[in-house]
């Protein structure tokens, strides 16, 4: 019988989500209630059908592919329109405690572990995230921006950082430019998004007293995909310092100039008229977290 929709294995698509979103077998198998053997079986088995690597196995855990990482944000759009219908439909108190919006970038990089912490002090409390580069849902109790403060104070300043210009070990050692105007030149990957101000290449030069980029463009619509493929070697990507920290550590991706730009904007939270009082247990830890010395 042909499928009504042409997709995989739902179970398969909901396994490779959350290893997506965990960046590790083990923790996925342990958010699933599986064991990490089923985890990769499921994940081989999606990528067997779908023709194509998804991750990259590594000594010390895994990171996506960009076809993993454009599948990735698909489902996450996909998953969170559906769980927006069930919240409509599902009765007010069977919902959860806290949810939370923030782009895939902010939520791999910053977010996740900021609420894995939060459980160590709040373990009762529920937080769930709504990954997602578009605009704030409906149901949000919270919500992370890159963008000025709100007039209505209803924003918390969380980090206020530097971007910088990264890239691949490799593609640093193959293009070697030593200077910002010499980086002009070189490929670089643009982030296009009508939902998010995210500082452009143009702004960035322009900043340390120079033209606008010349050298071959690349263009994507997502920041986390952006990542992945400087990750990969396809060219160089700002980077916000209080993000890509983790990139950095393990040398997946390097600084190509030493020169830093203050970020015109400041990652905030935005508190929103439905906020349960666990949600709000939660945005004055997360706040008094980044305060903390």
């Amino acid at each position: 019988m042909t499928r009504h929709y042409d997709l995989p294995s739902l179970t398969s698509l909901v396994c490779f989500e959350a290893a997506a979103r965990n960046l590790s077998f083990k923790k996925t198998a342990a958010e699933l209630n599986v064991t990490p053997a089923a985890v990769s079986h499921q994940i081989k088995a999606l990528e067997s059908e779908l023709g194509t690597a998804l991750f990259r196995r590594q000594h010390r855990g895994v990171d996506l592919t960009e076809s993993g990482a454009y599948l990735f944000v698909a489902l996450q759009r996909g998953f969170e329109g559906i769980s927006d219908a069930i919240a409509a439909v599902r009765p007010a108190e069977s919902t959860e405690d806290v949810t939370i919006q923030a782009t895939t970038a902010v939520s791999a990089f910053w977010l996740t572990p900021q609420i894995t912490a939060f459980w160590q002090d709040e373990p009762d409390i529920v937080v769930s995230q709504i990954v997602s580069d578009g605009a704030s849902a409906a149901r949000t109790d919270l919500s992370i921006h890159y963008a000025a403060l709100p007039d209505d104070g209803s924003g918390e300043i969380l980090f206020h950082d530097d971007i910088v210009a990264v890239g691949s070990p490799r593609f640093a050692a193959t293009h070697g430019a030593a200077t910002v105007d010499a980086l002009r030149g070189v490929p670089l990957i643009h982030v296009v998004s009508e939902e998010n101000d995210w500082t452009t290449w143009a702004e960035w030069f322009a900043h340390f007293g120079h033209g606008a980029p010349t050298g071959r463009r690349i263009a994507v619509n997502n920041h986390m995909i952006a990542l992945q493929m400087a990750r990969d070697g396809a060219g160089a990507v700002l980077g916000w310092t209080g993000l890509i920290g983790p990139l950095l550590d393990s040398w997946d991706l390097t600084l190509l100039v030493s020169e830093r730009m203050p970020s015109p904007h400041v990652f905030h939270l935005r508190t929103h008229p439905r906020a349960s009082a666990q949600a709000r247990i939660f945005r004055d830890w997360l706040v008094a977290a980044q305060r903390a010395p």
